[in-house]
C-alpha cells in the first residue's frame, strides 16, 4: 500500500533551461533595433504628414535639402524633441492599459491549459480579449454617436499622435526593464519550481543587451493582490496580455481615428480607408476570437519576453501597421467598383487559405477522425507527432504563411500609387489658410515607401518565423523531418519557395 507522503502532488523542478545561439544578428542587430526601430517609426509619422506632403518634398531633392526647411516640413515642434512627450497624454495612455488589465480580471473568460513546459507543469490562462475588445468599440460607437466624428477619443489621438507613440514606447521600455531584472530570481536549475518558472532557450547568452532584447524568462507572470476572483484571473500573462490587448485592440481604435479625421477634413469617408479598416479590424477580432490558439505559437513555447516582444506587440504594431489608414485620412481615394473588387478578391484569396490551412491542422490535431480531415494523409515520427502530408500541408510546410501574407496585399492596395503633397491656398473672404492634398506627377508613387512598407515587413518576418520553425522542427524530429520535406518540398509558396 503505498503511503499517504506518496499520494503528495510533486513539486515540479526547475530543469537545465535549454541554450540557443544568437539570432536577428546578435548583440549588433539587437542595439540597431533597440535604438534605431523606435526612430523609424517617429520618422514615418514626420516624413509622410499632413504638413506638406507624403513624402516631405525636400527629401526628393536631397542637393538642396537643409534641415531648416526640413524641419518647417514635417512640422517639427519649435520646442524639439522634449515636444514629443506630454504627462497628460502619458497618464490617458495609462488609463487604457489599466481598463484593459481590469477587464482582463473581471470579465467572465475562458480558462485555458498551456503546452507542457519543460518542468512537466503547465501555467493557466483566462482568454477574454475578444469580449474586452467588443465592449471597448461598443462604448467608442456609442460615443461617435453621440459625438461624431468630434468624439474626444478620435481627436485625441489624432492630435497628440506623437506623444501617444511616447507613452507607449515608455511602456515598453519600462515593462521590458522590470522582466529583465525579475528573471534573475527564476529559480536554479534542480531547485523546486512551483511557480513553473523558466528561463528561455535563447534568452540567456549572458548579454546583457541581447538578453534584454530577445527576452530571459519564457512566460513571465505577476500575481496581482485582488480578492474575490480566482488565482488565474489575478495572475496575468505579461507576454500574452501585451500580445493580445493594447496593441491589436488600439490597431482598431487608431483607423477610426484616422477615419473620423477624414470625414473632418472632408465630410465624407472614402472606400478604400473603410475597406482597410474593415479588414484590419477583422483580422484583429477573428484572432482575439481565436485567442486559445496563441498558447501553441513561437511566441508563447519558446520566445522569451523582451524588448523585442514589448516594442513589437505595443508600438510596432499600431503604429507601423495603421500607417495606410493615416495616409489615406489626409489624401482620401475613391477606388471605384473595379478597384474594390480587385482589393476584395485578394484578401478573400488570402483568408481563405489562410482560415483553410488552420482550421484543417487545429481539426487534425483536436480529432483525426473528424469527417473533414480523415482523409488526410501523414507520415507518424518518431515522437509520436503526425506530420500533415496532404490537403492545404501537402502544398507548403508553412502554406498559412502564404494566406497571411496575402491578406496583407489588402491593407496596402488601397492606397494606389502612393504619394501627395500638400497645397495650401488663402480664402480671399476670410483670410483663412485651406491646404488640400493633391498627387503630382512628381510626388506619385514615392509614398508607396510609406504605404507598402508593411508589406515588404510582413513578407521579411514570416520568411524569419518559417526560418525559426524549420530548425526548430529539424531538431525535434531529426530523419523524420528528413523524410517529411522529401514529400512536401515547398515551404511557403508552393513550387517557388
Amino acid at each position: 500500500m503505498a503511503s499517504k507522503k506518496d499520494d503528495k502532488p510533486k513539486v515540479p523542478i526547475q530543469p537545465v533551461p535549454e541554450k540557443r545561439g544568437y539570432e536577428f544578428g546578435g548583440p549588433i542587430g539587437a542595439f540597431g533595433i533597440v535604438f534605431g526601430l523606435p526612430v523609424l517609426i517617429y520618422s514615418l509619422a514626420f516624413f509622410c504628414n499632413d504638413v506638406s506632403g507624403c513624402p516631405a518634398p525636400s527629401l526628393l531633392h536631397p542637393s538642396t535639402l537643409t534641415i531648416d526647411k526640413l524641419k518647417s516640413e514635417i512640422g517639427w515642434p519649435e520646442e524639439g524633441i522634449k515636444a514629443l512627450y506630454d504627462t497628460g497624454v502619458t497618464l490617458w495612455v495609462l488609463g487604457y492599459y489599466f481598463l484593459l488589465l481590469v477587464m482582463q480580471i473581471f470579465l467572465p473568460g475562458q480558462e485555458v491549459e498551456g503546452v507542457v513546459l519543460a518542468c512537466g507543469g503547465r501555467l493557466k490562462y483566462k482568454f477574454n480579449s475578444f469580449l474586452s475588445a467588443v465592449l471597448i468599440l461598443s462604448g467608442c460607437a456609442v460615443g461617435t454617436y453621440v459625438y461624431g466624428a468630434e468624439f474626444p477619443v478620435w481627436t485625441f489621438l489624432w492630435d497628440n499622435y506623437l506623444q501617444v507613440i511616447t507613452a507607449n514606447l515608455l511602456i515598453c521600455a519600462v515593462l521590458s526593464i522590470y522582466v529583465y531584472a525579475k528573471s534573475f530570481s527564476v529559480p536554479a536549475p534542480g531547485q523546486p519550481n512551483p511557480e513553473l518558472r523558466e528561463l528561455a532557450p535563447g534568452g540567456h547568452t549572458g548579454n546583457v543587451l541581447y538578453d534584454f532584447f530577445i527576452g530571459r524568462e519564457l512566460n513571465p507572470r505577476v500575481k496581482l493582490p485582488v480578492p474575490f476572483v480566482s488565482e488565474t484571473s489575478r495572475t496575468i500573462d505579461i507576454g500574452v496580455f501585451c500580445e493580445m490587448r493594447p496593441g491589436l485592440i488600439g490597431w482598431i481604435i487608431l483607423n477610426l481615428s484616422n477615419a473620423a479625421h477624414q470625414y473632418r477634413t472632408y465630410g465624407y469617408i472614402t472606400d478604400s480607408i473603410i475597406l482597410v479598416t474593415v479588414f484590419q479590424a477583422f483580422y484583429v477580432l477573428d484572432g482575439l476570437y481565436m485567442e486559445p490558439a496563441l498558447l501553441t505559437t513561437m511566441d508563447v513555447i519558446m520566445d522569451g519576453f523582451g524588448y523585442m516582444l514589448a516594442f513589437g506587440d505595443l508600438v510596432w504594431v499600431p503604429f507601423l501597421y495603421t500607417v495606410q489608414t493615416r495616409y489615406l485620412a489626409v489624401f482620401p481615394l475613391e477606388l471605384g467598383l473595379s478597384g474594390l473588387a480587385a482589393v476584395l478578391g485578394v484578401s478573400g484569396i488570402g483568408y481563405y487559405i489562410f482560415r483553410g490551412a488552420n482550421n484543417q491542422k487545429n481539426r487534425f490535431r483536436t480529432n483525426p477522425n473528424d469527417p473533414r480531415v480523415k482523409h488526410l494523409k501523414y507520415i507518424e515520427t518518431a515522437t509520436g507527432s503526425k506530420l500533415i502530408t496532404s490537403g492545404w500541408w501537402g502544398c507548403a510546410r508553412h502554406i498559412n504563411y502564404l494566406g497571411d501574407w496575402t491578406m496583407s496585399w489588402a491593407y496596402c492596395l488601397p492606397t494606389g500609387v502612393a504619394g501627395y503633397v500638400i497645397l495650401k491656398t488663402v480664402d480671399p473672404t476670410t483670410g483663412d489658410v485651406q491646404k488640400q492634398a493633391v498627387q503630382t506627377p512628381e510626388v506619385r508613387g514615392w509614398g508607396i515607401i510609406f504605404t507598402y512598407l508593411f508589406l515588404v515587413y510582413f513578407g521579411v518576418l514570416l520568411i524569419h518565423r518559417e526560418r525559426r520553425d524549420e530548425e526548430k522542427c529539424k531538431k525535434k524530429y531529426g530523419a523524420d523531418w528528413d523524410r517529411y520535406t522529401s514529400l512536401v518540398r515547398s515551404r511557403i509558396i508552393p513550387g517557388i519557395y
